[in-house]
């Protein structure tokens, strides 16, 4: 009977539940806690699900047969923007599409047959995680992690909401792809600022990171070492006698031109009172993001206020006072100072608006000519002008360059009195008010006679209402009759609930620690924590590098400081891993127009659709349902089971690059499969084989350090190369028995239905995924043979194993004597057999 995985897979999947195999145990075994990044509850599971699943399976099931107690759980990250929309669209309820969708999903997941911990699930909706999420933010509250206050933040006008930093993308909201404003608004804030130095330094010591990963956040955080100063203004209102900059660059000072303030400065708003141009300005300004995209990318604009202030090196040096767009009152002091020849932005801008362009670096007395091109850095070479004899000394000597220079620029104004040098981070405060529905609700009251007070944690969860409207835009909770009004915890007052809801990143910052106890009435339970924590494997896409992953270091160590985690979780994951994407070919024609018109795979046979139309085909491309690239996992295990997913998904590539799935793949790995339960199925008599033993230990071997090394496609590899020493040995009875049993050992990590059926068929007790992992005989791994390509006329016809000792006329008989040798010579007699040694054998006929 050929293997039928629609009935196999179901069978072993039922006996694993009703075996308990995969309930995490805390007991006196090592722990291995393996965690892929949760998924949003979006309706289907797509390729990339089953790849990155896949994957910790792979480590989980392993880790299980050395001997560890694994924890592999499973949730939702289940609030967000998309269920608000969703529920505009249809008129339903955001709890109702995200549940629905949740047990969609589960549904599609579940014949996958991950060794998931099932009784561990949750959704970060759930009544119960909120609780414990609104608990865990009073604790940091209280712990001073928690703040308060106006800023100016990124405004989705689409979503209606305020979106972090790296919510935005191109100066574009994340989710709704709209261009994003700037607004003051008074935010709640996780002062993730105050770690700065310490994620920064900590990451040095994950080396279980990718290099990139860790590049990526030491640059996000972005440590620099600057001057701090202040400009003496001239002619500015009372209260305004001064100008306080922050530079990077102080060894450009003297090729300063002009300076900057940001709109929402307060000189700026001070000004803009009896200014109308400077308050269309300022508003027109606001049009544009505070990501660090945004202010790249978009066209530098500015207002020249007519003030001056005094350059700190010479008082008679004046320079012009302008409000930038490109400048932002949350980083560094919301004014700068310009060096146009020495930074393209402020180069720019000093052209656009006709302002002189001095350089402190290159030919001596640079002008505006000869200052098209940049000079980076070089020799400080003063400029010329008598002012020189205020400043010597000031950027160190002519071939003092780069860093030196800065430090010699700090230091000299340091001793000259006018300034400092500091440390700053780029890093920011993490807002985390956001002005919608579907999300944690903030615990907090505003009370008018006590101002802004904790929740009473008797009172928690403060749970969202049911009955709201999504009619149009905007926050329901705002508009809701009822919900809003309470009392204070404080005084008994009438009071007001927070409208904003937690960032959705919260979520997914502290699940990993939930999971270690799902049903505990605090937000962890220590003896818990202790012996699950940390997370042994991550997994999971890169594009999550900046955002989930700092915020989640930063959320354990706000966890150990609230005594939530041990100390030794500061850093929760101690080894990631950034799988690559699942590609897929595009199928397209082209209207009358040129435009293209996208086609399904299954309508298209060999390049032409089913009327005979040929279609371009673009390789390798991310898969998109607007581009119709997108394969349906659901179908593939239906139509050739889980295993043969697993198995092409694990195979094909290395798994930290992409894998392009084709349909010729995906039947081929199903024809091995195949041909690998037809090895276990067929009765063979015969007797001992060495060999057969001896490459079933090297491939124990080599299997286990490949998975111990993510090297999957390698590990499968050696698997395919191990059916096929099966199927050449004429080994029979318990010999055979012995080595499917160890093959079905090395496959159940990857196709653990398949590898059920092979145990069985060879004769193990109990259910493969109880067995063992299997060790190799060091003395069978020792090899005295090696094996000789052998190439008939400079093609490969075949290959003989030989002892390392025989000499090349013993390798040249043997090869002659070869049956499959000798149907390529056909009767002929060689010309010339060179034999080298140990590398191959060639047959010249």
């Amino acid at each position: 009977m050929p293997y039928d995985p629609a009935t196999s897979e179901p069978r072993w999947q039922a006996a694993w539940d009703e075996a308990g195999s995969f309930r995490a145990v805390r007991d006196e075994r090592p722990k291995y806690y393996v965690l892929e990044m949760f998924p949003y509850p979006s309706g289907r599971i797509h390729m990339g699900h089953v790849r990155n699943y896949t994957m910790g399976d792979v480590v989980a099931r392993f880790k299980r047969a050395q001997g560890f107690s694994v924890l592999h759980p499973m949730g939702w990250d289940a609030f967000g923007m998309p269920a608000e929309n969703a529920a505009m669209e249809s008129g339903g309820h955001p709890r109702d599409w995200t549940y629905a969708n949740i047990a969609t999903m589960k549904e599609q997941l579940k014949p996958l047959g991950l060794s998931l911990d099932w009784s561990r699930e949750f959704a970060t909706c759930d009544d119960d995680y909120v609780a414990q999420q609104q608990a865990l933010f009073l604790d940091m509250l209280e712990a001073g992690l928690v703040t308060r206050k106006q800023a100016t933040v990124n405004w989705d006008p689409v979503d209606m909401t305020v979106l972090a930093n790296e919510q935005v993308i191109d100066g574009k909201g994340w989710r709704s792809n709209a261009p994003v404003e700037r607004r003051e608004l008074t935010q709640w804030f996780f002062r993730i600022s105050d770690y700065s130095d310490e994620l920064l330094e900590a990451l040095d010591g994950l080396e279980g990171w990718p290099e990139k990963v860790r590049l990526m956040q030491a640059n996000w955080i972005g440590r620099s070492r600057g001057l701090q100063f202040r400009f003496d203004t001239v002619g500015a209102p009372e209260g305004f006698e001064t100008i306080e900059v922050y530079t990077t660059r102080p060894d450009t000072l003297l090729g300063a031109n002009f300076v900057a303030i940001s709109p929402d400065h307060p000189l700026a708003k001070k000004l803009a009172e009896g200014d109308p141009r400077l308050i269309a300005f300022a508003e027109e300004a606001r049009k544009t993001g505070t990501s660090e995209e945004a202010i790249e990318t978009g066209e530098k604009l500015g207002l020249d206020t007519g003030l001056k202030v005094r350059h700190p090196l010479d008082p008679s040096w004046e320079l012009p006072v302008w409000v930038a767009n490109f400048v932002l009152m949350d980083y560094g002091t919301g004014a700068l100072f310009g060096s146009p020849g020495h930074d393209q932005r402020d180069h720019d801008f000093s052209r656009k608006y006709g302002l002189p362009i001095r350089a402190t670096f290159g030919e001596l007395g640079m002008d505006t000519a000869a200052a098209d091109a940049l000079v980076a850095d070089g020799p400080f070479v003063p400029p010329k002008t008598d002012r020189v004899t205020y400043v010597r000394g000031f950027a160190g000597p002519t071939e003092m360059t780069g860093g030196d220079a800065v430090d010699h620029a700090i230091a000299f104004a340091e001793k000259q009195g006018w300034g400092e040098g500091v440390t700053k981070y780029r890093l920011r405060d993490w807002g985390i008010s956001r002005q919608r529905y579907w999300g944690c609700p903030i615990p907090v009251v505003h009370c008018h006679a006590c101002g802004t007070v904790p929740e009473a944690r008797e009172r928690l969860p403060v749970l969202l209402p049911l009955d709201v409207s999504f009619d149009r835009a905007g926050n329901p909770l705002d508009r809701h009759p009822t919900w809003a009004a309470t009392t204070c915890p404080r005084c008994g007052a009438d009071a007001r609930r927070e409208t904003d809801t937690m960032d959705t990143f919260v979520d997914s910052s502290w699940y990993y620690a939930r999971f270690t106890a799902p049903h505990a009435a605090t937000p962890t339970d220590p003896a818990e924590a202790d012996y699950w924590m940390n997370v042994d494997q991550y997994i999971g896409g890169i594009e999550h590098a900046i955002l989930h992953l700092l915020y989640s270091r930063f959320f354990a160590r706000a966890m150990v400081k609230t005594g939530h985690l041990p100390e030794s979780a500061s850093e929760p994951f101690d080894a990631l891993f950034t799988q690559g994407m699942v590609t897929h070919e595009i199928y397209l024609t082209r209207d009358e127009r040129g435009r293209p018109v996208y086609h399904l795979p299954e309508s298209v046979t060999d390049g032409r659709l089913a009327d005979g139309t040929a279609v371009e085909v673009i390789p390798s491309a991310k898969m998109s349902k607007s581009k119709k690239n997108v394969v349906d996992p659901v179908d593939i295990v239906t139509r050739l089971g889980a295993d043969t997913a697993r198995w092409f998904m694990l195979s094909d590539s290395p798994p930290e690059r992409d894998v392009e799935w084709t349909a010729a793949g995906a039947e081929a790995a199903n024809r091995f499969l195949a041909r690998v339960w037809r090895l276990a199925d067929e009765a063979k008599e015969g007797g001992d084989d060495p060999e057969l033993i001896r490459a079933a230990h090297r491939a124990i071997a080599e299997v286990t350090k490949t998975i111990e090394g993510f090297a999957f496609n390698r590990a499968v590899a050696k698997i395919y190369e191990l059916a096929n020493t099966v199927s050449r040995s004429n080994a029979g009875g318990e010999a055979r028995r012995e080595v499917l049993r160890i093959m079905a050992r090395l496959m159940a990590p990857m196709v653990p239905h398949l590898a059920e059926e092979v145990w069985a068929k060879a004769g193990g007790e109990g259910l493969v995924v109880d067995a063992p992992w299997p060790e190799a005989d060091p003395a069978l791994l020792a090899d005295d043979d090696v094996t000789l390509p052998v190439q008939v006329n400079g093609k490969r016809r075949g290959e003989v194993r030989v002892p390392k000792t025989m000499s090349p006329a013993e390798i040249e008989a043997m090869v002659l004597a070869d049956d499959s040798v000798g149907r390529f010579l056909d009767g002929r007699t060689p010309k010339k057999v060179v034999v080298v040694p140990g590398r191959i054998v060639n047959v010249v006929v």
